[in-house]
């Protein structure tokens, strides 16, 4: 039989901020009493499968869901700054409106250049794949034919979906990613498939 390496990604539960709408990326926010459920929902998911390593971001929000997954298997989660969100530099905190009020020929243009554009003081989609993809890559060498849970963010898990399917970053928002969903992808010899999408 083939060689896998399964990789469950999954981004955490609901914010602090989420009921604002606010732009949040490197900012450490806490999840809700929601969020918290949402990840105790993921950890019976989890229950019944075979992890042989648990990644996230060094961010509470997706730590705290990691940790609470954990606790159905004998691992410690592994805190990567790689796997952090984007960082919207000038924009992080701020709602759309404020944005758009604040910045609006830097925001229009961002909509037009999404791949490529970064904010002031921060980054663009594909800085951030490549900083995710390079982490990425290294673990999957390293844990070859093993099953591998990451627990990230929104940014983070669609720019790994597009580097697996060559997608332009400029189609990142067609793709949802609602808090608490999981995503599976198979890496085998001849490339990888994804068999979950925001499920």
């Amino acid at each position: 039989m083939e060689e896998r390496t399964r990789l469950f990604m999954v981004r955490h539960g609901e914010t602090t901020l989420s009921s604002e709408f606010r732009y949040v990326g490197h900012m450490d926010v806490d999840i809700t009493e929601h969020g918290v459920a949402q990840m105790h929902k993921l950890k019976n998911r989890f229950n019944d499968e075979h992890l042989n390593a648990i990644y996230c971001s060094d961010l509470i929000r997706s730590n705290k869901g990691a940790d609470i997954i954990a606790r159905c298997h004998d691992i410690t989660p592994i805190a990567c700054e790689e796997f952090r969100e984007i960082n919207l530099g000038i924009w992080e905190g701020l709602t759309r409106e404020e944005i758009i009020e604040k910045y609006p020929d830097e925001y229009r243009y961002r909509l037009e250049n999404l791949a490529h554009s970064g904010i002031k003081g921060g980054e663009s989609f594909r800085d951030l794949q490549i900083r995710v993809m390079k982490k990425l890559t290294s673990i999957l060498s390293e844990l070859k034919g093993k099953n591998i849970l990451l627990v990230a963010h929104g940014g983070v898990n669609r720019v790994i979906l597009f580097d697996v399917l060559k997608l332009d970053l400029q189609l990142l928002p067609r793709v949802d990613q609602a808090y608490g969903c999981v995503n599976i992808i198979d890496y085998y010899k001849d490339g990888p498939v994804i068999t979950l999408v925001n499920g």
